[in-house]
Protein backbone atom coordinates (compact mmCIF):
# COMPACT_ATOMS: atom_id res chain seq x y z
CA UNK A 1 0.00 0.00 0.00
CA UNK A 2 1.52 3.34 -1.05
CA UNK A 3 2.34 6.17 1.33
CA UNK A 4 0.95 9.67 0.99
CA UNK A 5 1.93 12.96 2.55
CA UNK A 6 -0.64 15.50 3.69
CA UNK A 7 0.46 19.11 4.08
CA UNK A 8 -2.07 21.24 5.94
CA UNK A 9 -2.04 24.97 5.39
CA UNK A 10 -2.34 27.38 8.29
CA UNK A 11 -2.49 24.86 11.13
CA UNK A 12 -0.95 25.84 14.48
CA UNK A 13 0.33 29.16 13.14
CA UNK A 14 0.48 32.04 15.58
CA UNK A 15 -1.79 30.29 18.05
CA UNK A 16 -4.60 29.89 15.52
CA UNK A 17 -6.25 26.81 14.02
CA UNK A 18 -4.83 24.48 16.61
CA UNK A 19 -4.83 20.74 16.15
CA UNK A 20 -2.63 18.66 18.40
CA UNK A 21 -0.49 16.09 16.63
CA UNK A 22 -2.23 13.19 18.36
CA UNK A 23 -5.67 14.55 17.39
CA UNK A 24 -4.51 14.91 13.80
CA UNK A 25 -3.26 11.33 13.73
CA UNK A 26 -6.52 10.03 15.22
CA UNK A 27 -8.59 12.01 12.72
CA UNK A 28 -6.69 10.55 9.76
CA UNK A 29 -7.02 7.03 11.14
CA UNK A 30 -10.78 7.59 11.61
CA UNK A 31 -10.95 8.28 7.84
CA UNK A 32 -9.44 4.86 7.12
CA UNK A 33 -5.98 6.26 6.39
CA UNK A 34 -3.58 3.69 7.82
CA UNK A 35 -0.50 4.06 10.00
CA UNK A 36 -0.85 7.84 10.19
CA UNK A 37 2.24 9.56 11.56
CA UNK A 38 2.59 13.27 12.28
CA UNK A 39 5.68 15.42 11.98
CA UNK A 40 6.05 18.78 13.74
CA UNK A 41 3.16 21.06 14.64
CA UNK A 42 2.76 22.74 11.24
CA UNK A 43 0.35 20.16 9.86
CA UNK A 44 2.23 17.25 8.30
CA UNK A 45 0.76 13.74 8.22
CA UNK A 46 2.26 10.73 6.48
CA UNK A 47 -0.05 7.73 6.01
CA UNK A 48 -0.81 4.72 3.86
CA UNK A 49 -3.76 4.70 1.50
CA UNK A 50 -5.17 2.94 -1.53
CA UNK A 51 -6.89 6.17 -2.61
CA UNK A 52 -6.05 7.30 -6.13
CA UNK A 53 -8.25 10.38 -6.33
CA UNK A 54 -6.25 12.86 -4.25
CA UNK A 55 -8.64 15.72 -5.03
CA UNK A 56 -11.46 13.79 -3.42
CA UNK A 57 -9.28 12.62 -0.52
CA UNK A 58 -8.10 16.18 0.12
CA UNK A 59 -11.73 17.31 0.34
CA UNK A 60 -12.59 14.44 2.73
CA UNK A 61 -9.73 15.43 5.04
CA UNK A 62 -10.65 19.13 4.94
CA UNK A 63 -14.32 18.30 5.60
CA UNK A 64 -13.40 16.14 8.60
CA UNK A 65 -11.14 18.83 10.07
CA UNK A 66 -13.83 21.46 9.59
CA UNK A 67 -16.45 19.27 11.25
CA UNK A 68 -14.27 18.42 14.24
CA UNK A 69 -12.22 21.62 14.75
CA UNK A 70 -14.47 24.33 13.23
CA UNK A 71 -12.01 25.62 10.64
CA UNK A 72 -11.10 24.46 7.15
CA UNK A 73 -7.42 24.31 6.24
CA UNK A 74 -6.05 23.86 2.77
CA UNK A 75 -4.98 20.24 2.28
CA UNK A 76 -2.21 19.52 -0.24
CA UNK A 77 -1.45 15.84 -0.88
CA UNK A 78 1.61 14.28 -2.45
CA UNK A 79 2.85 10.72 -2.90
CA UNK A 80 6.27 9.52 -1.83
CA UNK A 81 7.17 9.44 -5.54
CA UNK A 82 6.13 13.10 -5.81
CA UNK A 83 8.44 14.03 -2.93
CA UNK A 84 11.31 12.08 -4.49
CA UNK A 85 10.74 14.11 -7.66
CA UNK A 86 10.81 17.33 -5.60
CA UNK A 87 14.22 16.37 -4.23
CA UNK A 88 15.56 15.50 -7.69
CA UNK A 89 14.19 18.71 -9.23
CA UNK A 90 15.73 20.99 -6.57
CA UNK A 91 17.25 23.81 -8.65
CA UNK A 92 19.61 24.71 -5.79
CA UNK A 93 20.99 21.20 -5.21
CA UNK A 94 24.38 21.86 -6.83
CA UNK A 95 25.06 25.00 -4.77
CA UNK A 96 27.01 24.20 -1.60
CA UNK A 97 26.35 27.58 0.01
CA UNK A 98 22.58 27.00 0.14
CA UNK A 99 21.49 26.49 3.74
CA UNK A 100 18.68 23.87 3.72
CA UNK A 101 16.90 25.63 6.59
CA UNK A 102 16.52 28.71 4.35
CA UNK A 103 15.20 26.84 1.34
CA UNK A 104 11.41 26.71 1.22
CA UNK A 105 9.30 24.58 -1.07
CA UNK A 106 5.79 25.88 -1.71
CA UNK A 107 3.54 22.95 -2.64
CA UNK A 108 0.78 24.12 -4.98
CA UNK A 109 -2.60 22.43 -5.31
CA UNK A 110 -2.27 22.60 -9.09
CA UNK A 111 0.30 23.53 -11.67
CA UNK A 112 -0.15 27.18 -12.64
CA UNK A 113 -0.66 28.20 -16.27
CA UNK A 114 2.38 29.37 -18.25
CA UNK A 115 1.49 33.08 -17.97
CA UNK A 116 1.24 32.85 -14.17
CA UNK A 117 4.58 31.03 -14.00
CA UNK A 118 6.17 33.79 -16.08
CA UNK A 119 4.71 36.52 -13.86
CA UNK A 120 6.03 34.80 -10.73
CA UNK A 121 9.50 34.31 -12.14
CA UNK A 122 9.70 37.94 -13.34
CA UNK A 123 9.21 39.31 -9.82
CA UNK A 124 12.33 41.12 -8.61
CA UNK A 125 13.13 39.26 -5.40
CA UNK A 126 16.88 39.64 -4.92
CA UNK A 127 18.49 38.54 -2.62
CA UNK A 128 15.79 35.84 -2.53
CA UNK A 129 15.65 33.48 -5.49
CA UNK A 130 12.54 31.85 -6.97
CA UNK A 131 12.47 28.77 -9.18
CA UNK A 132 9.41 26.85 -10.28
CA UNK A 133 9.26 23.17 -11.19
CA UNK A 134 5.84 21.67 -11.91
CA UNK A 135 3.57 22.11 -8.88
CA UNK A 136 6.37 23.36 -6.63
CA UNK A 137 7.86 26.79 -6.12
CA UNK A 138 11.35 26.72 -4.60
CA UNK A 139 12.35 29.88 -2.74
CA UNK A 140 15.80 30.45 -1.29
CA UNK A 141 16.02 33.05 1.48
CA UNK A 142 19.77 33.64 1.99
CA UNK A 143 19.08 36.17 4.78
CA UNK A 144 16.33 34.12 6.41
CA UNK A 145 12.59 34.03 5.95
CA UNK A 146 11.66 36.55 8.66
CA UNK A 147 11.83 39.65 6.43
CA UNK A 148 11.62 38.68 2.77
CA UNK A 149 11.90 41.33 0.07
CA UNK A 150 8.63 40.26 -1.53
CA UNK A 151 5.83 39.43 0.91
CA UNK A 152 4.43 35.97 0.45
CA UNK A 153 0.94 37.44 0.04
CA UNK A 154 2.04 39.07 -3.25
CA UNK A 155 3.29 35.76 -4.65
CA UNK A 156 0.20 33.92 -3.45
CA UNK A 157 -2.14 36.44 -5.11
CA UNK A 158 -0.40 35.90 -8.44
CA UNK A 159 -0.39 32.09 -8.14
CA UNK A 160 -4.17 31.94 -7.62
CA UNK A 161 -4.00 28.37 -6.34
CA UNK A 162 -3.91 27.05 -2.76
CA UNK A 163 -0.44 26.25 -1.51
CA UNK A 164 1.60 25.65 1.62
CA UNK A 165 5.32 25.81 2.30
CA UNK A 166 7.81 23.54 4.03
CA UNK A 167 11.52 24.06 4.54
CA UNK A 168 13.96 21.71 2.87
CA UNK A 169 14.78 19.79 6.05
CA UNK A 170 11.08 19.07 6.59
CA UNK A 171 10.62 17.93 2.98
CA UNK A 172 13.50 15.47 3.37
CA UNK A 173 12.14 14.17 6.69
CA UNK A 174 8.65 13.67 5.26
CA UNK A 175 10.08 11.68 2.37
CA UNK A 176 12.10 9.56 4.81
CA UNK A 177 8.92 8.84 6.80
CA UNK A 178 6.93 7.99 3.65
CA UNK A 179 9.64 5.64 2.37
CA UNK A 180 9.74 3.95 5.76
CA UNK A 181 5.97 3.37 5.63
CA UNK A 182 6.21 2.00 2.10
CA UNK A 183 8.89 -0.42 3.27
CA UNK A 184 6.57 -1.94 5.90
Amino acid sequence: MPAAISLLRGVNVGGHNKIKMEERRELYESLGLRQAETYVQSGNVVFRTDARDFTRLSKRIADAIEQRFAFRPGVILRTAADLRAVLVANPFASRREVDPSRLLVQFLASEPPADVRERILRIETEPEELRMEGRELYIYYPNGIARPKVPWTVIERILQTPCTGRNWNTVRKLLEMAESLEGC
